[in-house]
């Protein structure tokens, strides 16, 4: 490999490759390592090949054609070696690629033999190592006397060729090896090999080649794969020796490449605990350790080949790094977060009060005019909004909500109306869009709209009358489409008359209202919305303990109870009884409700004097349901409300806020 290859890399997968894999279609680089009578048979072999394979011949043999070959491994100038008889076995045994043997089959030597006839009628045959037993099936077809042997090293051979030469043999059958050094004892050399036998080895070079690089392409794109992945990938041996890794495993272990190969594992991370198991199939369980000051995941998973554990592969993450993937996915804006999840059915009431209201929210649907939603914290004001907006042609657009007492002025501003690159310092690059621009096409919510700060009052009033926005340091108006919803928990007028709320703003709000009515003004829907509520919480904590006996000992104190938080204070409520459920068997025992009192306390100091029942709830009840059905009359104009009803619109809100 080039060492520009090795730049931002760590020693991966056991150095898979060695330079740049060729592709497929690539003519395979072919080298023929032998001596001159093999060479010189393969160079009268090779011209057929053209196109299909590149050859490269060394007349090398032992040593020498070590050397040979690993310097061009080295270059990476040769993908297969083609040799034969002792010199194949040599390298075989000493470099890192394919090398193709020629062989020699019985034909062969029938051939060399039958040859070797024509010069006497002595004729020895010599091999590397062993004997040809393919000899026994040959010999008795040809009429002469033939004498095998074999030699392990040149010194051998050489003693061989003069003892034969002593003995009155003057032919001598063999390798390449053999035919060079017996004419250098004066002795006639005979070939085994034939061209069948080098076109065998060519075509088996060619094919060793061509599936050696589609694998080495496999390796190269899954080393690729693991050298980007930001978790830690370590593979060990059965001995848990480091065989391979990548950088990102360096990096987590805060180690130097050249200290992790070869090392064991249990060096790099202590206390990891590495063992197959029984059962193989199971999910691998992360370990959670401590590598010096940092907190590191770790899964190991074992390796097998045919049944028997070969090793381990061990995958590890920072903790800082899933802390942070953690957080982002949690504050990376989505669709959802612009999507309303509630519809006007999901409200949960049968009063004739809140059954009105409802049929007036779905009325309003319909529309594009501004609604106002009128109503004390908790009634659930928001839930109105999102059934709107689910409700109207605007569905499928998005329902963006804010609340406007929740931000400092100047973050508000640039919240709703975006802004542009510079505007500020710390703007984002690009400049940011506002709220009202992501509602486009969709639903602006405005929550506690009476405390917006008066300075973007006047700024909103554009929108709602232009139907354009400018984002803070931008001059160009953007066009919007968008339908505001808005909601206040406080008397408007009285807003306006202590300077607050700029009366043209109100008047632009105020189109089309919905008031919406506390819970102490629908009694009936108390143990509706109590079980209702009570159930969903058991459900999701998975507990299928019936409500019923509970929440009819507790109807009185529910119903007697003023509800200043509306139904937000009756869901805290609900967790608070659901808990207790959940956590005791016997909830009705007299140590059980004594227990179910203490987590309930606002029950047992009720400051309601209308007990229900009483003629004083019942007036209190008809009160309210008169004001009710008026300010539907009025479509939410609380001036004429309170005109038809003979009362200051001071004293109708504080009707409305009573307890």
């Amino acid at each position: 490999m080039k060492d520009s290859d090795h730049k931002g890399s760590d020693v991966t997968l056991r150095d898979l490759i060695e330079g740049a894999p060729l592709p497929p279609s690539e003519p395979p680089r072919i080298a023929v390592i032998s001596y001159k009578g093999l060479s010189r048979l393969i160079q009268s072999v090779t011209p057929r090949y053209d196109g299909r394979a590149q050859f490269l011949v060394v007349d090398k043999v032992f040593d020498e054609a070590i050397t040979a070959a690993r310097e061009l491994i080295a270059r990476n100038a040769v993908d297969v070696i083609i040799s034969a008889g002792a010199n194949a076995t040599y390298l075989r045994d000493r470099v890192d690629i394919p090398v193709i043997r020629i062989n020699v089959s019985g034909f062969d030597i029938l051939r060399a033999l039958m040859k070797a006839s024509r010069f006497s009628d002595k004729v020895a045959l010599i091999n590397y190592r062993e004997t040809d037993a393919n000899l026994e099936e040959v010999k008795h077809l040809i009429n002469v006397e033939i004498e095998q042997r074999s030699y392990t090293t040149i010194e051998d051979a050489r003693l061989q060729f003069r003892e034969l030469k002593q003995l009155g043999y003057r032919v001598v059958v063999g390798s390449s090896f053999v035919t060079d050094l017996s004419e250098n004892e004066g002795l006639t050399g005979i070939l085994t090999y034939s061209e069948q036998a080098i076109h065998q080895a060519v075509d088996m070079a060619i094919e060793v080649t061509r599936t050696q690089r589609i694998e080495q392409g496999r390796q190269a794109w899954l080393n690729q794969v693991i050298q980007h992945l930001q978790e830690g990938v370590i593979a060990v041996d059965r001995d848990q020796l480091v065989q391979c890794f990548n950088p990102a495993s360096r990096r987590i272990l805060g180690v130097e490449t050249d200290l992790m190969l070869r090392r064991p594992l249990h060096e790099l991370v202590p206390g990891l605990v590495v063992e197959s198991g029984p059962d193989n199939d199971a999910e691998p369980q992360p370990q959670v350790l401590r590598i010096g000051s940092r907190l590191i995941m770790a899964t190991c998973v074992p390796l097998r080949e045919i049944g028997v554990d070969t090793g381990f592969v061990i995958t590890l993450q920072d903790s800082a790094a899933i802390e942070r993937a953690d957080r982002r996915i949690r504050t990376q804006r989505s669709p959802r977060e612009y999507a309303a999840r509630y519809h006007l059915d999901d409200i949960i009431g049968e009063s004739p009060v809140i059954q009105r209201m409802i049929n007036l929210a779905r009325q309003y649907a319909q529309s594009d005019s501004t609604v106002l939603l009128v109503g004390e914290s908790g009634t659930g004001k928001e839930l109105f909004a999102q059934g709107i907006h689910n409700a109207s042609p605007r569905s499928d657009g998005r329902f963006v909500a804010i609340n406007c007492a929740g931000f400092a002025e100047s973050l508000l501003e640039s919240e709703l109306f975006g802004y542009e690159e510079g505007a500020f310092t710390g703007a984002r690059k690009g400049g940011r869009v506002g709220l009202i621009e992501a509602a486009h096409g969709g639903t602006l919510f405005l929550d506690e709209v009476g405390d917006m700060p008066t300075n973007l009052q006047t700024r909103l009033l554009r929108v709602l009358q232009e139907r354009e926005v400018t984002r803070v340091g931008g001059t160009i108006p953007t066009p919007v489409d968008v339908r505001v919803i808005a909601a206040t928990n406080v008397e408007l007028r009285e807003r306006i008359e202590s300077g607050d709320l700029r009366e043209d703003l109100y008047y632009r709000l105020n189109i089309l209202s919905i008031l919406v009515p506390p819970l102490r003004a629908r009694t009936e829907d108390i143990p509706l919305l109590a079980g209702e509520t009570l159930r969903r919480l058991l459900h999701e904590a998975g507990v299928s303990a019936d409500p019923e006996p509970v929440l009819a000992a507790l109807r009185d104190r529910l119903l007697s109870y003023s509800w200043p938080g509306n139904v937000r204070e009756m869901e805290n409520f609900m967790e608070r009884l659901a808990v207790f459920i959940t956590q005791n068997d016997d909830p009705l025992s007299a140590s059980g409700q004594k227990a179910l009192y203490s987590i309930l306390p606002e029950l047992l100091i009720s400051d309601s004097t209308d007990e229900p029942g009483t003629l004083r709830a019942k007036q209190r009840s008809v009160e309210i349901d008169r004001i009710q059905r008026v300010f539907t009359e009025c479509e939410g104009n609380m001036a004429e409300v309170a005109r038809k009803l003979g009362v200051s619109r001071t004293t109708l809100w504080r009707k409305l806020r009573q307890r």
